[in-house]
Formats: C-alpha cells, sequence, structure tokens
C-alpha cells in the first residue's frame, strides 16, 4: 500500500467514526475478498470482523465442504440462514457472508432490514485466480471452475445487485477495495440521513 492510500484510509475512517449502527454485510461470489476486505474494513472501522462460514463451522463442528457432502447444500443453507439472523441480531460487525447466502430470499431479506449489504464485485477471470485450487470451495468440485463460476455469475449478480453498496473488486492491493467500500458506506449513509 502506498502512501497515497494509506492516508486516504486515515482521512475516510473518521468520516464514519460513530455512524455505523448496523453491520455492514459484504456479499458477492466466493474470491470476490469478503473476508480480506472485510478484516481490513473492520479495523478500519473499529468494528469486529466476523465470517459467516467460519462462525458455521464453529456452530456445526464441521467443515463447509463436509457438512455438504453429508448433509447437502438445502441443509447448509437453513444453517447459514441461522447463523446469519443470530449475527444480525447482535452488535454492529462487519460480516463476510458466503456466496449463496444473499442469493437466499429468507436471508437477503433479513440483511435488508437489519444491516447495510455491501456486493463485491469481481470479473470471471479475477475469481478463477483467486479460487482455483483452493480445496475449500465445495461447487468448484462440481466440474470445470470457469463454467461453474460463469454460471453462478449469471444468476447471483442480478441479485447481489440489490445490494445497498455496490463496489469493485480488482487485482490491487486489498485496502483499494476498502477504500471504495468506506466512500459507498460514506455516500450511502449520507443519502440515508435526508431521506
Amino acid at each position: 500500500m502506498d502512501q497515497g492510500m494509506a492516508d486516504e484510509l486515515a482521512r475516510l475512517a473518521p468520516l464514519l467514526s460513530g455512524r455505523i449502527g448496523r453491520t455492514i454485510v459484504l456479499v458477492g461470489l466466493m474470491g470476490a475478498g469478503k473476508s480480506c476486505v472485510g478484516r481490513r474494513l473492520a479495523a478500519r472501522l473499529g468494528l469486529d470482523f466476523v465470517d459467516s462460514d467460519a462462525e458455521f463451522e464453529a456452530a456445526s463442528g464441521s467443515s463447509i465442504s463436509d457438512y455438504f457432502a453429508r448433509f447437502g447444500e438445502a441443509a447448509f443453507r437453513e444453517g447459514e440462514r441461522k447463523v446469519i439472523a443470530r449475527l444480525l441480531d447482535g452488535p454492529p460487525v462487519v460480516l463476510a457472508t458466503g456466496g449463496g447466502a444473499f442469493v437466499d430470499p429468507t436471508t437477503r431479506e433479513r440483511i435488508k432490514a437489519a444491516g447495510t449489504s455491501v456486493w463485491i464485485r469481481a470479473d470471471l477471470e479475477l475469481l478463477l485466480k483467486r479460487t482455483v485450487g483452493r480445496d475449500h470451495r465445495p461447487l468448484l468440485k462440481q466440474g470445470d471452475p470457469r463454467e461453474i463460476l460463469g454460471r453462478l455469475m449469471e444468476a447471483r449478480y442480478p441479485i447481489y445487485a440489490e445490494a445497498d453498496i455496490i463496489v469493485e473488486s480488482t487485482d490491487e492491493v486489498p485496502e483499494a477495495t476498502v477504500i471504495r467500500v468506506m466512500e459507498g458506506l460514506i455516500t450511502y449513509l449520507d443519502l440515508e440521513k435526508t431521506v
């Protein structure tokens, strides 16, 4: 991260300080950078970072891959729904969700009611670069990752577009995306305040 980026982060953080009254929910496909960006964003905002997948694994006592294999996607989504609802009932945090969480209508409505959603959007090549060869992506084990991600983008991107804020994830340092999220939050909160 260069000095200009560090200065911009330092400038933006006080503008949001004390103004985050709801959980910031990061949504998007696997590999978009939700966890990486989320950790850095939380640190800048003085909030805790929570990964819904990690919370699911802790609650279920099983990895997501194993849970998928044993019980299927429907059972996983039901458990994920419960975990996210519990997290939204708590104090504001930065919450990174699994790629399919926001697609679930019940979870999406819960997020809309209790959180501020941020879609971290990435193109196919970046998603492939970040996900191929990683064992913890059960959906990508079901065939050609390019085809699977392409289908997921086609199905999910129109739903992700319902997020309160949309930012691009690029192949830059994660702080660049953090800056875009912070700018989006500032704009969104200002608009929300005047409504």
